[in-house]
């Protein structure tokens, strides 16, 4: 799914790019079009925005770490070389 989805991106990036730099171009016509008249007049009453910045003192929390001495599993692994390890009694499960 990702590798066809991957595919379509770079198949447009390609066609994107073939069309800007003029490596494809699509043909025909467009209809034409006369506007006669004016625009009508309209006046609009905007706000005015202001951007800017001041001093606030604000409460900002802080993040604490303690350490704490928990058990974690551990592995140890003997290769068969090293030393011998006693052999495992297998018993049955209840």
């Amino acid at each position: 799914m990702r590798f066809l989805l991957g595919l379509v991106v770079i198949v447009l990036v390609a066609l994107i790019i073939a069309v800007s730099t003029g490596f494809v171009k699509f043909g025909g016509t467009l209809g034409s079009v006369q506007v006669t008249g004016t625009a009508p007049n309209v006046t609009a009453n905007v706000a005015t925005v202001t951007l800017g910045s001041e001093n606030k003192t604000v409460a900002v929390p802080t993040v604490t770490t303690t350490n704490t001495t928990v058990a974690v599993p551990t592995i140890s692994v003997q290769k068969p070389g090293d030393a011998p390890a006693p052999a495992a009694s297998a018993a049955p499960a209840k």
